[in-house]
């Protein structure tokens, strides 16, 4: 893989991520704003918003306010992460797919999986989550950053 085709994978990888950080933290600012009837209408936004109206215990609200806080400084990670990846901070590339990777599988596993959510926007930032670990991995296995050197002499060991 050339420098420039390096560059453009890594800018991509990075603009995705900030796309995902900016949605997940303004998920996670109206989660804990809004009453938990709301949030929880949002999240499960392919269930019928009748089915999830009424009264809920303070400590539903409240485990719904951490949900909140989890996506908000998720996505505030992988936004710092996304730009760090832009300037080509190869650590970068691991952590803010761990990070943003760990809280979508998650999100995969139970809502998505389970039939609880729309395709848009919960399942299209599943696959921008898919497409930015994707393309870090290609990047990691074929590019030239250091951090994936050992790996690579690793499968070539085999």
């Amino acid at each position: 893989m050339n420098d420039r085709t390096q560059l453009v994978m890594l800018r991509l990888v990075a603009i995705l991520w900030i796309v995902w950080g900016i949605v997940h933290a303004l998920a996670g600012m109206l989660t804990i704003a809004g009453s938990t009837a709301d949030g929880f209408q949002a999240i499960a936004d392919g269930v019928p918003a009748a089915e999830l109206v009424g009264e809920y215990h303070p400590a539903v609200g409240a485990v719904l306010n951490q949900h909140g806080w989890n996506l908000l400084w998720g996505g505030g990670v992988t936004i710092a992460g996304g730009i760090l990846i832009w300037r080509q901070d190869n650590t970068a590339i691991w952590v803010t797919a761990m990070v943003g990777g760990l809280l979508e599988l998650g999100y995969l596993v139970f809502l998505d999986l389970g039939g609880f959510v729309n395709l848009v926007p919960g399942t299209v930032m599943t696959l921008v989550s898919a497409s930015a670990i994707a393309l870090s991995g290609w990047e990691c296995l074929f590019g030239k950053a250091e951090q994936c050197l050992a790996l690579r002499r690793y499968r070539g060991a085999r």
